[in-house]
């Protein structure tokens, strides 16, 4: 097996729905805002080369979108999909399956490109691995949601015949050396990524912890639906990892792509070290 860090690009979001309810003067330190407020935020996806597979885990916001949508948030950077992809020798048509953690239009909005007037999947070799539960939620958003989980994402990977859903069971092995964790409190049934790597374990965070100041357990996003619930989801988390002695793989932290945690003299887990995936 072969892991990568593969970059969709840069974006930026609000630093405050970011950071929940942590005040401005603790997360500035960390990320800081420009003046509109906004932080930026890395698409950081996998790619996997695993016994004849070629697995693409999320695949960024996509280039689709009109110029009012990317205006909202302000893709920037010279990294694409499809130019990380070719610094590795690969190419769309090169990926054999599409692994989507959730739906939301930062994680999933690459698997859609278009073609004159038409939709049609960007991977178009790939089968495109969702869950049931978190597919019927996206298709019909509650109000809160509702912005994050676009059709035209979504629809035409069902209409093309390349979706299928994974069996939801918590901890299962999806395939040989990788892992599924499903967790409820940022959208229903997001998926994280358990990989067995080198003699290490690496767990992909998606949404869960989306950067390394996420780590601390009261860094919550205002983005999340339950947001108790992602506290106690941290928290089994972060006892595995500490006990196990996992990775960190974080998906939008702009600069820090992994990290091992410890725990410090109080009892609180923390970042020990941060590093490049491809140390490993």
């Amino acid at each position: 097996m072969k892991v990568h860090t593969v970059i969709a690009g840069y974006f930026k979001l609000d630093g405050g729905a970011m950071h929940g309810v942590v005040p401005k003067v603790m997360w500035q330190k960390v990320n800081p805002a420009d003046e509109t407020n906004m932080c930026p935020w890395a698409m950081r996806c996998l790619l996997i080369e695993h016994e004849g597979r070629l697995i693409l885990v999320d695949n960024g916001m996509g280039t689709k979108q009109d110029e009012k949508f990317f205006s909202h948030f302000h893709p920037h950077g010279e990294d694409t999909i499809d130019t990380s992809l070719a610094k590795l020798g690969y190419s769309a048509a090169d990926i054999t399956d599409v692994f989507l953690t959730h739906l939301h239009f930062d994680h999933c909005g690459g698997s859609i490109k278009r073609e004159g007037d038409k939709l049609v999947t960007a991977f178009p070799n790939a089968k495109y691995w969702s869950n049931k539960a978190h597919w019927d939620w996206a298709l019909t958003p509650n109000p809160r949601e509702k912005a994050s989980f676009l059709k035209e994402n979504i629809v035409p990977i069902e209409e093309s015949g390349q979706l299928h859903f994974i069996e939801i069971q918590d901890g299962a092995e999806w395939l040989p050396g990788i892992r599924i964790h499903y967790v409820d409190g940022h959208t229903e049934k997001m998926m994280l990524l358990e990989i067995n790597y080198n003699g290490n374990t690496l767990l992909y965070c998606a949404d869960l912890f989306p950067s390394a100041a996420h780590v601390s357990l009261p860094w919550v996003m205002a983005y999340d639906m339950r947001p108790l619930d992602t506290l106690k989801e941290k928290a089994k988390m972060l006892d595995l990892a500490v006990a196990n002695n996992w990775t960190f793989v974080f998906e939008h932290d702009p600069k820090i792509e992994c990290a091992s945690l410890e725990k410090d003299d109080k009892g609180r887990i923390r970042v020990k070290e941060t590093f490049d995936l491809s140390t490993l």
